[in-house]
């Protein structure tokens, strides 16, 4: 299954560096052209963690893993249309394109999480990254930890301060 980030989702791991481990996971992602141009826009008002992602993005790589999309069709453009203003552009491109094409989804935005459910929309956001990293062995629940204290330090706004709150949740579930 193809999978969609969206802005803030992406900053929280290139703010601490760790883009890679979204790789490791699953190998590609897809980004809306919508989410690409919030990136440029944020390294031009000093989002410096930003520096670099277009070697990462294809086609601006030959070897990018993170590969641009755009909407598609009346029905993608009607339902990005639709959504709350309160949106940004690349969350409601993101929701648009996986309710149509049946896509998994990152995201860490209350509103846009609140709107996969009533779409139907699989949806994950940084914790959930974090918790697989430590399962599948990418990282020890240690860097885990650190890598969100770092993220928390830097404004994401973390429903816990550790990821074995959020293992014991998924483990009694």
């Amino acid at each position: 299954m193809k999978t969609l980030a969206n802005t803030t989702f992406l900053s929280n791991l290139a703010a601490v560096d760790r883009l890679d481990l979204l790789k490791q996971l699953f190998g590609r992602l897809q980004m809306p052209n919508e989410v690409y141009q919030e990136i440029l826009d944020g390294l031009e008002e000093g989002y410096g963690f930003y520096l670099g992602i277009e070697k990462q993005i294809h086609p601006l790589a030959e070897d990018g893993w993170i590969e641009l999309v755009s909407m598609a069709g009346h029905e993608e453009l009607r339902t990005f249309q639709s959504l709350p203003r309160r949106l940004h552009h690349g969350e409601a491109a993101c929701l648009a394109i996986a309710r149509h094409r049946g896509w998994f989804f990152f995201s860490d935005g209350k509103l846009a999480r609140k709107l996969t459910e009533s779409f139907g929309i699989l949806v994950s956001g940084t914790l959930g990254v974090l918790v697989q990293s430590v399962k599948r062995g990418s990282i020890t629940l240690e860097e885990g930890d650190a890598l969100l204290q770092q993220m928390i330090a830097r404004g994401y706004r973390s429903p816990c301060v550790s990821l074995q709150q959020v293992q014991v949740r998924h483990d009694k579930s």
